[in-house]
């Protein structure tokens, strides 16, 4: 299974396996109890399944900017684009590239499927460059699940015409709200990642993805070091 895929279900199942020996905890939302376990493990889920699935999503970034991820289940990879650059994850090669004073440049890296190690690299690359990806939201829903004095309230919404699932969630001092549709997609995200405020909302959803979602930009400069590395 590639990288990005294993990235999600490891971290899946820590917050599982954490939230199990610790217990549920009880929200109040509406009147109705929903223990903390029950909810984070759903979203992460949703997230995990839709990495293995077909799909594309929009997104709108402050200032006006957009951003996008696409997702194919065959063949399986995924491709994330924002306005600082573009990490493409497939079978065959991991793609990053950066784009400064107008010039784009990309580096070809071989894909290593092991433990789960490289999609986190590549994801916290992307963090760096200011892209909310879902693995960043999973980690904080679990570190605001495993602390007593969080407090996290669910809500349900409609993001560009898809059903979400949202949770606004306040611990140590940090408040942050994020919604997962049903299909899976991050939906929307406000709040504060690696110290810098970040900010998407889901504005376009489809299930068929176009072939140049996965290309590298045109006119970009490619360094490849698959060969190097083997």
């Amino acid at each position: 299974m590639p990288a990005a895929s294993t990235t999600l279900r490891v971290l899946a199942t820590s917050v599982i396996a954490s939230l199990t020996v610790t217990g549920c905890q009880a929200l109040d939302d509406a009147g109705q109890a929903l223990g903390r376990a029950d909810l984070v493990n759903d979203l992460a889920a949703r997230m995990d399944r839709a990495l293995e699935q077909t799909w594309a999503a929009d997104y709108q970034l402050p200032g006006g900017k957009t951003a996008s991820i696409a997702q194919t289940a065959d063949p399986l990879r995924s491709a994330y684009t924002w306005p600082a650059g573009k990490i493409t994850v497939t079978q065959e090669a991991v793609t990053t590239c950066a784009i400064a004073a107008g010039r784009t440049s990309c580096t070809v890296v071989p894909p290593v499927l092991t433990a789960g190690k490289p999609s986190v690299a590549v994801y916290t690359e992307a963090g760096k460059l200011g892209l909310v990806t879902p693995p960043a939201v999973i980690r904080l829903l679990t570190a605001a699940a495993l602390d007593p004095e969080a407090t996290i309230t669910q809500s349900d919404t409609t993001l560009s015409g898809h059903h979400a699932t949202c949770v606004d969630v306040t611990s140590s001092g940090d408040r942050f709200n994020a919604c997962v549709t049903t299909e899976g997609v991050l939906g929307s995200f406000t709040g504060t990642l690696d110290g810098k405020p970040a900010e998407v909302a889901l504005t376009g959803y489809t299930e068929t993805v176009d072939p140049a979602a996965f290309h590298v930009p045109p006119g970009a400069g490619v360094v490849d070091r698959r060969s190097a590395s083997s």
